[in-house]
């Protein structure tokens, strides 16, 4: 595409580089050492969540600086930014937890605003923490102007003694040694050798499963998100990203010409192929609602339980997001769904070709055991179900991959926040057979929804992971494993079931059927739902107040405006 503002006349770019009244706009241009050439080529964000935070983020500046350089070889001109991000690892166990979720809102408006604010053309997309990843991709559907993601890619494993390990080990070493079973210089051995690289949690975590959605909706070039991040190649990827997103401004193919609810049905069945997060029933909901699309807990459900779990991959499994990618990444998975009826191959993708045609020239690869073909599946249901019932009726979730039983009764055991389950879990005031129940820790209650790593590892490390039961309005981490349900709605701060449960009453879970009930008649809830009153949380101002006020229910992806079908216009348009 050539530099005259004729090549403008609908683009975004238009209002700040064409024509006299726009002198003093192109000034600031030249002022950072743009030519006239350069001002009158389409302008490409390049958004980047880079921080120091973790190492989910710290190779993400690097790579950016390579998409730049496929932008301008395909004569675009890059405009490099970069948002927040708030990592769950460091975020786990504590209030800094509430902070994860609403950074995905925000995320995805500091991009928009971004964007808006200096009417760029096109978008290529890093990121590398688990709630950056769905926010970088709202963003991008909620502009609708030619985009692209890029993963930054996952950790290499660590060693511990002779075998591999991931940052799930540490916290379940949490649990080992809160009962004696290591001793603190194991534990200090544990944690300083986990994590040796730059990268994403390493697992099909939260990270990983989004990055798997990223090519599976059409967002990300093919191999492109499994490549861990200290792999010399993801530079290949970056700059064929850059080059390829120019290609999308000629062609005007935007975001919602490939996000469909056929593209989402695709990326629920690769979530559930892989035994990836409970999160992603949060996210795709979320990136739906940016394209106008309905799809809600009920809809990624129902793409669940009809999709073979077939990745052998951990929390569940045996191997890693490195070990998927040596054995053919990603469209290896994509292929053998694609040849057995659980994938639409004719969904757009940022190749300017179908899913279909994307696949045509992956191979099999029969030398491998990480990915099983689709009709020789692990399970015959997706490692991840959706439930429903009288302590649910607006929904939960539940990660069966590499559970051996799949149906739990026994009496409740309520606390009203994270701190105090796990203070019980740590001090072993609980006993085998109860259903703990973590409740106000919903989008609302929390405010913000927390993840409960800390206490369903301290549980699997003190040999019971699967001698009792957990349940939340609250979320889960990728790593979570164990009979452990979330997103329970309405949650409690609303009135839902689960927070008028008190200790005693009979939960009963049964994922192979999709319920989730307590023993209580409707007469016993209706009592309890007069007698209850809303209870005040400590957080008065602020963002995590902000985000309270406008945050919807987790059935419909705790979302917090009201999404495409209330457009009166797109930002692609003006």
């Amino acid at each position: 595409m050539d530099a005259k503002s004729d090549q403008k006349a609908s683009l975004p770019s238009r209002h700040v580089t064409v024509g006299p009244q726009r002198a003093p706009h192109r000034s600031y241009l030249y002022a950072m050492g743009l030519s006239e050439q350069e001002i009158g080529q389409p302008l490409v964000g390049v958004a980047s969540c880079w921080n120091e935070a973790a190492p989910c983020n710290i190779a993400l500046m690097r790579q950016a600086q390579v998409v730049k350089k496929g932008v301008a070889a395909a004569r675009g001109t890059p405009r490099e930014f970069c948002t927040i991000t708030v990592t769950d690892g460091i975020a786990m166990g504590h209030q800094g937890m509430k902070a994860s979720l609403v950074s995905r809102d925000v995320i995805a408006d500091s991009v928009e605003l971004t964007m808006r604010g200096h009417c760029y053309d096109a978008i290529v997309g890093l990121a590398g923490c688990d709630k950056s990843l769905p926010g970088m991709m709202m963003a991008m559907v909620r502009l609708n102007v030619p985009s692209i993601f890029i993963y930054g890619g996952s950790i290499l494993p660590g060693t511990y003694r002779g075998r591999e390990i991931t940052v799930q080990d540490v916290f379940e070493a949490v649990g080992q040694h809160s009962v004696g079973t290591i001793s603190d210089a194991e534990l200090k051995e544990i944690e300083q050798v986990a994590c040796p690289s730059a990268g994403s949690c390493g697992a099909q975590f939260t990270a990983n499963t989004m990055a798997t959605v990223a090519e599976a909706i059409g967002l990300a070039l093919p191999y492109s998100c499994g490549a861990p991040a200290p792999y010399e190649m993801r530079d290949r990827f970056c700059y064929a990203s850059g080059e390829k997103v120019m290609e999308l401004v000629a062609r005007q193919v935007r975001p919602r010409d490939i996000v469909t609810r056929k593209a989402l049905e695709n990326a629920a069945a690769v979530v559930a192929a892989s035994g990836g997060s409970t999160n992603a029933a949060l996210h795709l909901p979320a990136i739906a609602h940016e394209a106008g699309i309905a799809f809600d807990l009920f809809d990624v459900a129902e793409i669940f339980r009809k999709t073979p779990y077939i990745a052998d991959l951990k929390p569940g499994g045996r191997y890693i997001a490195k070990d998927m990618f040596e054995a053919g990444g990603i469209p290896l998975l994509m292929k053998t769904l694609l040849e057995h009826g659980y994938l639409h191959g004719d969904c757009m993708t940022v190749t300017g070709r179908t899913l279909a045609e994307n696949m045509q020239h992956v191979r099999w690869n029969d030398q491998q055991d990480v990915v099983r073909p689709a009709d020789q599946p692990i399970t015959r249901t997706g490692g991840v179900v959706g439930l429903k019932g009288s302590l649910a009726p607006e929904g939960a979730i539940v990660k069966v991959a590499g559970l051996a039983n799949q149906r739990f009764s026994g009496p409740a055991r309520c606390f009203d926040s994270e701190e105090a389950c796990f203070e019980a879990v740590v001090k072993r005031r609980y006993e085998e057979g109860e259903v703990l129940v973590i409740r106000y820790e919903g989008p609302k209650g929390g405010p913000g929804m927390r993840e409960m790593l800390a206490t369903t590892a301290a549980l699997y490390g003190q040999g019971m992971g699967d001698k009792v039961a957990l349940i939340t309005d609250g979320r889960f981490s990728g790593a979570t494993r164990g009979f452990c349900i979330g997103h329970v709605g309405p949650e409690a701060a609303v009135g839902g079931p689960i927070g008028l449960l008190r200790d005693g009453d009979v939960i009963t879970i049964d994922a192979v059927a999709g319920t989730i009930d307590v023993e209580l008649s409707e007469d016993e809830l209706a009592r309890r739902r007069e007698a209850w009153t809303p209870r005040e949380t400590d957080y008065g101002s602020g963002a995590i107040w902000k985000y309270a006020q406008t945050v919807g229910p987790a059935r419909n992806g705790a979302v917090t405006h009201p999404g495409a079908t209330k457009e009166t216009h797109c930002y692609a348009d003006i």
